[in-house]
């Protein structure tokens, strides 16, 4: 596997992570080669690096989340931070108390790191104006999830190096994805070509304004991408009639052994979970040699990691 060298020397400056279409090319690149790092501590007996130590992290999720509210859980922990979960149902928003007012009331607690997941965009950079503690988008409506976008470009990065010219293809439900808009960000500003695929009632054209191409056939390009992204169907953010029945969908956007025949020898197939087995994806190809659905996830806690201690350390070198 080709290794991406080490091409930045950007001090980190923000205490938030809230999206990476705000970020500089420079800035994505600092976090992906701190995450780098971050990967050996997993492969020790004890999984534990004091940087962290004495800091208070809170999980605060008003959606549901398996994957990645597991993945900041570890990731803090192996940090060795104090880590608080709080979900939506055992909040005080359920009897009608602001985000703001939860987030101060947390944070007057001694909260050092917030990372939240809200259904509404724009939550987390109202969190992150309101308080001095760092905040870390874990997801907001359908604007940006930076974590998701960023493990999957590491992942990437770990099989080609430098994506410059690379060709990345995100298939499925664009319009619902925030992983899909966190991805596009990234990967353009790294210099990748990045194609969306999918039927048109999921796809806006307005992405085309952020310098994608669009594909309503998936067949045609089948051989044109090195990375197929595949998108959940979001049944949960969806209004009906926008794709005839999931077996169409399948038919036609599904990516299965006889399609995966046709890709490129070396293709990467990647999906961020979680995986409707037998509709987007098939189960011999999510689990075929040309997957690196567990890499993500495993690269996700050298990710979270970094993020988690870069904005940390920029709070203090800035005295927030």
């Amino acid at each position: 596997m080709q290794r991406a060298a080490l091409t930045t020397a950007v001090t980190w400056k923000r205490k938030d992570l809230l999206g990476l279409e705000e970020l500089s090319r420079e800035e994505i690149l600092h976090i992906l080669d701190t995450a780098n790092g971050f990967k050996e501590i997993s492969t020790r007996s004890i999984k534990k690096a004091p940087a962290l130590r004495g800091k208070v992290v809170l999980n605060l999720f008003f959606e549901p989340s398996t994957r990645t509210k597991a993945s900041f859980s570890l990731a803090a922990q192996r940090l060795s931070a104090d880590l608080v979960d709080v979900v939506k149902e055992a909040s005080s928003a359920v009897k009608g108390e602001t985000l703001v007012d939860t987030g101060r009331n947390l944070e007057a607690m001694g909260v050092d790191i917030v990372i939240i997941r809200h259904q509404q965009a724009g939550a987390p950079a109202l969190l992150g104006r309101s308080l001095d503690a760092c905040v870390v988008n874990a997801g907001d409506g359908t604007h940006e999830h930076p974590t998701q976008g960023l493990l999957d470009i590491f992942t990437m990065r770990e099989k080609f190096g430098d994506l410059a010219g690379r060709k990345i293809a995100l298939v499925g439900d664009i319009t619902h994805s925030r992983v899909a808009r966190s991805n596009i960000h990234g990967l353009k500003k790294l210099g990748a070509e990045v194609g969306l695929v999918g039927p048109k009632t999921l796809i806006p054209g307005a992405f085309k304004d952020l310098g994608c191409s669009i594909h309503y056939n998936l067949d045609e390009v089948i051989d044109h991408y090195d990375v197929f992204n595949i998108l959940r169907i979001q049944m949960e953010r969806q209004n009906k009639g926008l794709f005839p029945s999931v077996r169409e969908y399948h038919h036609l956007y599904g990516i299965d052994g006889n399609r995966l025949s046709r890709m490129k020898t070396d293709v990467m197939i990647m999906h961020p979970g979680p995986i409707n087995r037998g509709i987007e994806i098939s189960q011999q190809v999510a689990d075929g040699k040309n997957s690196v659905i567990l890499q993500q996830v495993s690269n996700g806690l050298s990710v979270r990691m970094a993020v988690l201690v870069l904005v940390q350390s920029a709070k203090e070198a800035h005295g927030a």
